[in-house]
């Protein structure tokens, strides 16, 4: 994705039986852990809003900083003001050192819902950012913040780790049927009343805890939130009785956005694909839909050999077929050649700032044609880990 933080998307599934596999999860796990909200540490904070002031001329720092350490003295933490949460959510996207999509970190639309503290509510407003981030298929980057961890008070956590995501669970054959990579999201919905079906595109329901632990509360995605495209070839009619599809907007939900020592850790957020995304992985990884072989096979291409460069043909086959259907259907979408030139301008003009920019070499990097992008050819800022603002897995 481009806005891509978390996980090396893995993808599930073909064998005798299109969409299974024999392959495990790697799914997120069971109930959400969550460390009990500290105090805010002031050092943090006082370095984010000089920051700020830095970057953002105007205003009395001095009393800002003042201001805010006397409500960490009062309260265990303090309260960003509008401006001061759209720009650290937009820093913490200029900080992901995985994200090869960070030219356009300043145009992150950054919405506001510190007051939605209710499932319903929060549940709601994700299925609005779902809308909103469509848009149409002309697709926005979007952050929707929610309730900060306040000391002694956890803040409601979204159970998924994205918006959208296909279930998947094994079958009695002890094949995969769906995605694999959504199995605990699955297991854990069943366990909460709802009912899968054997559709290997059958999307999960959006699970929310009012607080961590406890029992959380599911909600369908409405169809009207829900934009997917389906996969067609450019030259190769029998590619569309394949059935396949994938969504479009890639909202990651399962990591805390840390601002200025305060945590806000239901922030679902999105960019838009990079096409190898879903054809080199989600698609095409043996642990998620593992669609090489079939796509090998309707090509007559010979398996006999790895010698023969199958999987290689089948692969650059199936993320042509994922380019041309998101273009046809007027769905944005980045293709590596395109975001790696893109990404090589953002280090350009960072530089210009006198701002590094910490990239991880084997997020940056494609999954197809790595060597055939500039992004290939170089070496980066050392990633630093205690950058901040920054998006951060769960727990950590």
């Amino acid at each position: 994705m481009v806005f891509s933080l978390g996980r090396r998307r893995k993808a599930a599934a073909v064998s005798t039986c299109p969409y299974t596999s024999a392959s495990p999860s790697d799914g997120p796990g069971g109930p959400s852990a969550a460390p009990a909200p500290r105090v805010t540490d002031r050092a943090e904070a006082e370095d984010f809003l000089r920051q700020f002031h830095r970057e953002q001329p105007g205003g009395d720092v001095e009393r800002r900083v003042r201001e805010a350490l006397a409500e960490i003295g009062r309260t265990g933490t303090y309260t960003h003001t509008p401006a001061e949460l759209s720009f650290g959510a937009q820093i913490a996207w200029r900080n992901a050192a995985r994200c090869i999509g960070r030219l356009y970190w300043r145009s992150l639309v950054v919405r506001d819902l510190r007051h939605v503290t209710t499932a319903d509510g929060i549940a709601a407003q994700c299925f609005e950012h779902l809308r909103l981030a469509g848009n149409g298929g002309r697709i926005r980057p979007v952050i929707s913040v929610f309730a900060p961890d306040r000391p002694g008070r956890p803040a409601p956590r979204i159970v998924n780790d994205q918006l959208v995501r296909y279930a998947g669970h094994r079958t009695s054959e002890g094949r995969w049927t769906g995605d694999p990579r959504g199995a605990s999201s699955t297991d854990r919905a069943l366990g909460l009343g709802w009912k899968r079906d054997e559709e290997p595109f059958q999307v999960l329901p959006l699970m929310v805890e009012e607080r961590p632990g406890a029992r959380p509360k599911w909600y369908e995605v409405p169809d009207g939130c829900l934009l997917e495209v389906p996969l067609r070839h450019p030259d190769h009619a029998w590619f569309a009785d394949l059935g396949l599809r994938w969504y479009a907007v890639p909202a990651i939900s399962d990591m805390t956005l840390e601002i200025g020592g305060v945590r806000y850790p239901a922030a679902p957020f999105n960019g838009w694909y990079m096409g190898t995304e879903i054809g080199a992985r989600n698609l095409a990884d043996a642990e998620r839909y593992d669609l090489l072989p079939v796509v090998a096979d309707r090509l007559g291409l010979d398996r006999s050999s790895e010698r023969t460069l199958w999987r290689d043909r089948a692969l650059v086959e199936l993320n042509v077929a994922v380019l041309h259907s998101f273009h046809e259907a007027g769905v944005t979408m980045a293709d590596h050649h395109t975001e790696s030139e893109r990404f090589l301008r953002h280090i350009a003009r960072e530089s210009s700032h006198g701002r590094p920019t910490p990239a991880d070499w084997s997020w940056i990097v494609p999954p197809v044609s790595g060597s055939a992008t500039p992004v290939f050819h170089r070496y980066y800022d050392p990633v630093d880990t205690s950058l901040r603002p920054a998006f951060l897995a769960r727990g950590q």
